[in-house]
């Protein structure tokens, strides 16, 4: 795909997601189901779409520490720093316990944000286009598997967004991110590995 494809694409997914609009797009685990992490309405629309429990938190993406900085509040604390280096090449999200600047319905019960910044791809530049932090969850049903490929995506689920990006249609099959919960007292929990 040319980069002028590849441009079109970034700002057709972006003006639909500042329109309030769900998309489809590539990440660089599995592809995604997405929109403004702000918009109250397109997050509740995700949940509908992906017929899944509101009081199942979904995670957001954002482009770099900077931009994380706004949705939890503070600089990206130490210990998370030293666990993403250690992991280095692995994308990893991490659940905050306060998450800051969001649509309400995006934080979990106890006000807790899963966060993953992605250094590099589409949804990378999908960020910085919009600059500010996407939803990211997998693009399914919930229960069943994760789309790993735009061809394992369910038709169905094609037909209920506002947007299927063009990118990363023939991206190689990817899995779904290592989750870890980062505490105040400076722990980190693995939750998925």
């Amino acid at each position: 795909m040319c980069d002028k494809t590849i441009y079109n694409d970034l700002k057709a997914a972006a003006d639909k997601i500042r329109q309030g609009e769900v998309i489809l797009y590539p990440t660089e685990t599995v592809w995604g189901l997405g929109c403004d992490a702000g918009d109250r309405k397109a997050v509740e629309e995700v949940y509908r779409i992906k017929k899944r429990a509101d009081s199942k938190a979904l995670i957001v993406l954002v482009a770099d520490e900077d931009m994380l900085s706004r949705y939890i509040g503070t600089s990206i604390p130490a210990a998370v720093k030293r666990f993403m280096t250690e992991h280095a090449g692995r994308p990893v999200t991490v659940v905050y316990p306060r998450g800051h600047n969001v649509a309400p319905n995006l934080l979990a019960a106890d006000g807790s944000i899963g966060i993953r910044i992605v250094t590099e791809g589409f949804a990378h530049e999908l960020c910085r286009e919009l600059s500010g932090a996407i939803v990211s969850t997998s693009a399914n049903i919930s229960g069943a598997p994760s789309a790993r490929t735009f061809s394992e995506i369910d038709p169905d689920l094609m037909k209920s967004v506002g947007y299927v990006c063009q990118s990363g249609r023939d991206n190689a099959p990817g899995t779904p991110s290592m989750v870890v919960k980062y505490s105040d007292d400076g722990s980190i929990t693995i939750l998925r590995d």
